[in-house]
């Protein structure tokens, strides 16, 4: 199996998808955001490249849904829930369809959406995508998302913690790239929430009045629950769980 990380969507190359498992990681917030509104039951998160398609989408659609997303790290107005990854509720939210834009997270998987299986990572399920990743056998391709087109490190720490549980799950042929992520995470493991904080987008966050975001994220291997992206609409669904 091999396995490379690419720091952002723009340095894609034509091989990094064809025939390969991708999973995109934006850890500070959007992947870890998908994560837990699948594990409170959201029956699937619809992703998009902009606010306004997002809202447009979700104003026409008849079911139960959640307009979700953010700007400058804020909920922007007239918008259901914000990108906090902490914001969804069993109670609330079960069988709700979400509809979510983000300023990275979303447009990561858009850019991706031609991969054959696609995958959205973060530290809450390394090891259950790490699990995973080694069922459908394929090279892995791990995407960071960025802040604002720039490499995002709290992207790297989770795309080096999915490549530390793959190399203990079977052999690997990791790229100089997935062996540094790997590197970095293992450097950042003994005090997680604080190697989040420090990264741009940490500081972006605390800014913003949203630090619980960043010790909801930094939680290692908490849940099972990988989500997995399927097309026509673009869409984030539990994988394993028929919808």
């Amino acid at each position: 199996m091999k396995i490379e990380v690419i720091e952002l969507p723009r340095l894609l190359q034509p091989h990094h998808l064809p025939g390969r498992a991708v999973v995109v990681f934006d850890v500070l917030r959007a992947t870890t955001s998908i994560t837990s509104a699948l594990m409170a039951g959201v029956q699937e998160v619809r992703v998009f490249g902009s606010l306004a398609e997002a809202e447009t989408a979700a104003k026409a659609f008849a079911g139960r849904r959640l307009l979700c997303g953010e700007q400058n790290c804020l909920m922007p107005p007239g918008f259901d829930l914000g990108n906090s990854p902490g914001q969804f509720v069993a109670k609330l939210h079960c069988g709700a369809t979400a509809f979510l834009s983000t300023t990275n997270g979303t447009r990561a998987i858009v850019a991706a959406k031609s991969a054959p299986v696609m995958l959205a990572g973060c530290l809450l399920n390394a090891f259950a995508v790490a699990e995973a990743l080694v069922a459908i056998g394929r090279d892995v391709t791990l995407l960071c998302s960025g802040t604002e087109g720039e490499v995002s490190i709290d992207d790297e720490i989770g795309a080096g913690a999915v490549v530390h549980r793959l190399m203990l799950l079977r052999r690997c042929d990791p790229s100089e790239g997935a062996l540094a992520a790997s590197s970095r995470f293992a450097a950042a493991m003994a005090d997680l929430p604080a190697a989040l904080a420090a990264t741009q987008s940490g500081q972006n966050v605390t800014r913003a009045g949203l630090a619980a975001d960043i010790a909801f994220a930094a939680r290692l291997d908490v849940t099972d629950v990988v989500g997995e992206v399927k097309s026509d609409p673009l869409r984030v669904v539990r994988r394993g769980v028929e919808i």
